[in-house]
């Protein structure tokens, strides 16, 4: 008989956890919906990467196709955004840019998410490895991001693959400080002591009850260095470090836009409002985020 109630404990208390889990993440979605500021930002992502996944259907010009006697035409009804040096339509070039740019911060993020959550752990829950990983972090952040990833560019070579990583790097340290800082938090509370006394296993506290208790903040985290992540890797790509010609991807445009700037203010222009906007949109829903994943804020 007792085996039997034992048996019936332990499948309420599952769901008891499911259902917190799930109220307090349907509370999170109420509260972001009623954020303007988040909604404007999830909007304007939601445009940029609809656009860029249907770019062949929104645009019926080749993204490369050159045509020289259509060179540095203003926008018009033919070309909505104007032509470049060769003739080939900004409109086109913006909407495939964006698959590039996206891409790039979607793999930079990644790269530095997977990376630093690991590090970031290893750091708050093992004491004795937390003062030499957040020595080498400290070393990282004593340089500027965007200078550190031109060092690494210039080490790797010039490329959109290298341009990834570098990016990359300098994000890393941090994810691995607001991981590391939630890790200390969480470690401490009793139901990891609870868990630890049981005998429980390290890595089994670490999935079980460590990360899904700081998953709000990586997320916030997340959201906000995908914006600084597509900035950095047009700032590469600005100084000619990231994606190389034809690519047209948003900072190598404004590149090629600023020798005609006297002249085709639209190469320029457009490219950038890209970068801006998108950059914003991450921005505002970030913070839209942080707002509504905080328990502490009603």
């Amino acid at each position: 008989m007792l085996t039997k109630t034992e048996t019936n404990v332990q499948p309420a208390k599952w769901d008891e956890m499911e259902s917190a889990s799930v109220s307090f993440f349907g509370m999170a979605w109420k509260k972001l919906r009623k954020n303007k500021g988040a909604m404007i930002g999830g909007s304007i992502l939601l445009f940029f990467i609809l656009t860029s996944v249907f770019a062949p259907v929104l645009t019926h010009y080749p993204v490369n196709e050159m045509r020289y006697d259509e060179t540095l035409k203003p926008p018009s009804r033919e070309h909505w955004l104007g032509t470049d040096e060769f003739g080939r339509d900004i409109y086109t070039r913006i909407l495939y840019g964006g698959r590039v740019s996206l891409l790039m911060g979607l793999v930079a993020v990644s790269i530095a998410g997977s990376v630093g959550v690991f590090l970031g752990v290893i750091a708050g829950y093992y004491r004795r490895l937390d003062l030499y990983i957040m020595q080498l972090m400290d070393i990282l952040l004593a340089f500027p991001s965007l200078l550190m990833a031109i060092a690494i560019v210039a080490v790797l070579g010039v490329g959109l693959t290298n341009a990834m990583i570098a990016v990359a790097i300098s994000v890393i340290p941090s994810f691995v400080r607001v991981v590391r800082g939630s890790v200390l938090a969480v470690r401490e509370k009793e139901y990891i002591e609870s868990a630890r006394a049981l005998g429980v296993r390290d890595w089994k506290i670490i999935v079980r009850h460590i990360l899904p208790n700081i998953a709000s903040p990586i997320i916030v985290l997340a959201t906000l260095q995908f914006g600084v992540s597509i900035l950095s890797a047009a700032a590469l790509s600005f100084l000619g470090l990231g994606a190389q010609p034809p690519n047209p991807e948003w900072g190598a445009l404004v590149f090629v836009g600023k020798s005609f700037l006297s002249q085709a203010w639209w190469m320029t222009l457009y490219p950038g409002l890209a970068i801006m906007l998108v950059v914003l949109g991450f921005n505002l829903l970030g913070d839209g985020l942080r707002d509504a994943l905080d328990p502490r804020i009603k």
